[in-house]
C-alpha cells in the first residue's frame, strides 16, 4: 500500500478537537510573572515624559518596562537584509516607543505582575504626557516630495523604491492603438489568526539559557533575532513552537514584545508570560495597503505591447524583519503569466502613521496580480472583447520557456492555454456568458469574472533550503525531525506518509518532531507555501539515505548486492528471492 496520495484523517487533528493542545496559554512554568503592554493612543505624538512611579508601587507588580530601561541593552528591529535594501536607510522598529510615537497601538511600556489583572489594572495608573502631532494617513500623499517626514531623520516618507522592467516601454505606447489607463486600491487587512500573538520567556542563570515558548511560524529565525538584539545575548538559547493557532504570515516576525519579555525574564530570573487581546492583535500588524496606478498600451485585437506600474505600498511607521518582502514580490509578480514584451515597474515602500506591514497570504503577489488582472478586465471592456480572449491572446506561449519576464522572474514551464480553457469548459464559461446577453439590462444580473495568476512557492535564496534528520531506532520506530512546524497545514501527516512509503513501514510506526531549535541546528520556518515542497523534500533526502544505509545492512544478512533490497509492509527481502526476508525491526536493531 502507497500511502502518499491516499486521503487519511490528519493525526494532530485528534488531540486539538479535543481541547488537548498545547499553546502559548496553556504553558504553566513555576513562579511565572504575567506581562501586559501599554500601547500609543494616538497615531502620530510626542513623549514628553512616562510617570510609572504609581504603577510601580501597586501591589503585586514587579516591574514596569519604559525605553528609558532598556538603553543600551537591546537594539531595535530592523528588517531582513535583502539585495534591494542594500545602501537604503529605513526606520528600524524600537522595542519602545522613545521620544515618539508613530502608530496606535504601538508599544510604550511593559508592566509585569503576579497575575494578569493586576498588571492590567496598574496600566491606568502609567501617566504618559503626550504632544498629539499631524497623522500622514494617506500613502499618496506621503509620498509626495515636501511631504511631512514622519521621522525628521529621514528626510522622505519613500523609504524604499524598486524599479524593474525591461524594453523601450515608450516606443510601444507610441505603437498603440489604444492606451488603457486605471488606479486601484487593495485595502489593508489584519491576518486574525485564531490564537494571537504570544510568548512564554523562561531563564536559567545557572545555564545561561534563555528559553522562549512563542506563537511563531520560524523558531530559528526568532531565536536568531533575539541573540542579536540582546546585547548581551545568553549562551544557549532555545525557541519552541508548541501547538500554533494560525499565522497568515503575521508570526514570521520578530516582535517588539518578544525582545522585552526576554530582556525582562533574564533582568528578573523568572519566566513571564504574555499574550495578546485580541484588539492588540488587530492594531499590531497588517497585510496588503496597496495601490496603483497602471497604463497599458495595446492593440485593436487586445494584445499588450507595453505596460506601465506605479505601486505605492503603505508598509505603515516602522519597518519590521519582512516588511520589505510584500513590496519587492508585488514588483516582481506583477507580470503574471503575461507575455509581455516591454514594462516599467515602479513600486514605492511609503512610510504613514500605521502599524507596519509584512506578508499575509501571498506576500505582494495577490496585490500584484489584482493590478493585472483588472487592467485585463479594462482592456477588454473598452475594445469590446471578451475578458477570456483577451488573455488568451497574451499568454506566454509552451515554447517559449524557460521564459524570463519583464520584471525578472524566470518560470521555468508551463501551458497555461490548455488549463485555462479547460478551467472555462468546467464553469460552464460560454452558457453563461449566452445568459447574461439575454438578460441585456433587466435587473437580475449575472457577474462572471476571471482570473489567471502565477504563483511562486517555497519563497527564495536561501528560504529554498532546509534541513531534517530522520532517526531508526532499534525498535523500528521512526523519528521524522523536521525545522518546519505546521500551525494548521497538516504535515505531520502527509511527512509521516513519505517516511512510511520511502522505509516500507505503517504510519503508525513514524513520529514527525518539530518547533524545537534544539532539534536541528538551523532552519526558515513555515511559510510561503515552503512546508511540503522544500521541508518535505529535506525529509525525503534524509529518508532516502537512511533506507540506503538499512540496504546494506540487510544485504549483509540476506548475502546480495544492496541494490535488490526491497522495504514493503514491514518486511525487507531481496527481489530476486522474496520468500527470505527480514523485518524492518530486525534491520533496525542490526544496525545498533
Amino acid at each position: 500500500m502507497s500511502y502518499v496520495g491516499q486521503p487519511l484523517k490528519r493525526f494532530e487533528d485528534p488531540r486539538l478537537l479535543r481541547g488537548q493542545g498545547t499553546f502559548v496559554d496553556d504553558l504553566h512554568v513555576p513562579d511565572m510573572l504575567y506581562a501586559v503592554v501599554l500601547r500609543s493612543v494616538h497615531a502620530h505624538a510626542r513623549i514628553h515624559a512616562i510617570d510609572a512611579s504609581a504603577a510601580r508601587r501597586l501591589p503585586g507588580v514587579v516591574q514596569v518596562l519604559t525605553a528609558e530601561d532598556l538603553v543600551g541593552k537591546v537594539k531595535d528591529i530592523p528588517p531582513r537584509p535583502t539585495p534591494e535594501l542594500e545602501g537604503v536607510s529605513v526606520p528600524e522598529h524600537p522595542v519602545l516607543a522613545r521620544d515618539k510615537v508613530c502608530y496606535v497601538g504601538q508599544p510604550v511600556a511593559v508592566v509585569v505582575a503576579h497575575d494578569r489583572y493586576l498588571a492590567r489594572d496598574a496600566l491606568d495608573h502609567i501617566e504618559v504626557d503626550y504632544q498629539s502631532l499631524p497623522p500622514v494617513m494617506d500613502p499618496w500623499d506621503a509620498a509626495q516630495e515636501g511631504a511631512m517626514p514622519i521621522h525628521e531623520g529621514f528626510g522622505s516618507n519613500v523609504a524604499m523604491r524598486i524599479r524593474e522592467g525591461r524594453g523601450d516601454v515608450q516606443a510601444a505606447f507610441a505603437q498603440a492603438d489604444a492606451i488603457i489607463r486605471g488606479r486601484y486600491d487593495v485595502p489593508r487587512l489584519s491576518p486574525a489568526p485564531m490564537e494571537g500573538r504570544g510568548l512564554v520567556a523562561q531563564y536559567q542563570p545557572e545555564a545561561d539559557l534563555l528559553t522562549l515558548w512563542a506563537s511563531t511560524q520560524v523558531p530559528h529565525r526568532l531565536k536568531n533575532s533575539v541573540q542579536r538584539l540582546l546585547m548581551r545575548p545568553p549562551r544557549q538559547m532555545r525557541v519552541i513552537a508548541p501547538d500554533v493557532g494560525g499565522g497568515f504570515g503575521q508570526k514570521v516576525e520578530t516582535w517588539p514584545e518578544d525582545i522585552a519579555l526576554s530582556y525582562l525574564a533574564i533582568a528578573l530570573g523568572r519566566p513571564i508570560n504574555w499574550v495578546e487581546e485580541r484588539w492588540e492583535n488587530l492594531l499590531a500588524y497588517h497585510g496588503r495597503g496597496y495601490g496603483a496606478e497602471v497604463e497599458a498600451a495595446v492593440k485593436r485585437d487586445g494584445s499588450i505591447l507595453g505596460m506601465r506600474f506605479r505601486i505605492v505600498a503603505d508598509v505603515g511607521a516602522y519597518f519590521l524583519t519582512a516588511t520589505a518582502g510584500p513590496p519587492i514580490n508585488a514588483a516582481h509578480r506583477v507580470a503574471g503569466p503575461y507575455a509581455i514584451p516591454t514594462m516599467e515597474v515602479e513600486c514605492l515602500g511609503v512610510l504613514t502613521n500605521k502599524p507596519p506591514t509584512g506578508p499575509y497570504r501571498g506576500a505582494g503577489g495577490p496585490e500584484g496580480a489584482f493590478f493585472m488582472e483588472r487592467t485585463i478586465d479594462l482592456i477588454a471592456h473598452e475594445l469590446n472583447l471578451d475578458p477570456s480572449e483577451v488573455r488568451k491572446r497574451n499568454f506566454i506561449l509552451p515554447e517559449d520557456f524557460p521564459y524570463r519576464t519583464a520584471t525578472g522572474l524566470i518560470y521555468d514551464s508551463g501551458d497555461f492555454l490548455p488549463a485555462f480553457e479547460r478551467a472555462l469548459e468546467l464553469a460552464e464559461y460560454d452558457s453563461f456568458r449566452q445568459h447574461q446577453r439575454a438578460r441585456g439590462s433587466q435587473q437580475s444580473l449575472i457577474g462572471i469574472g476571471v482570473a489567471t495568476v502565477v504563483k511562486a512557492s517555497g519563497g527564495r535564496g536561501e528560504m529554498k533550503t532546509s534541513q531534517a534528520r530522520i532517526s531508526v531506532e532499534p525498535t523500528g520506530h521512526i523519528k521524522v525531525y523536521t525545522e518546519v512546524s505546521p500551525h494548521g497545514q497538516g504535515t505531520e501527516t502527509t511527512f509521516a506518509q513519505i517516511a512510511a512509503d520511502e522505509l516500507g513501514v505503517r504510519v503508525e510506526d513514524v513520529q514527525v518532531l518539530h518547533g524545537d531549535t534544539d532539534m536541528l541546528p538551523a532552519g526558515q520556518g513555515t511559510f510561503a507555501s515552503r512546508g511540503l515542497t522544500i521541508g518535505g523534500s529535506a525529509v525525503y533526502v534524509g529518508l532516502r539515505e537512511a533506507r540506503q544505509k538499512m540496504a546494506r545492512i540487510a544485504a549483509r544478512f540476506l548475502e546480495c548486492p544492496s541494490e535488490a533490497i526491497v522495504f514493503q509492509g514491514g518486511r525487507v527481502f531481496d527481489r530476486r528471492y522474496p520468500d527470505q526476508t527480514l523485518t524492518f525491526s530486525q534491520v533496525a536493531a542490526a544496525a545498533y
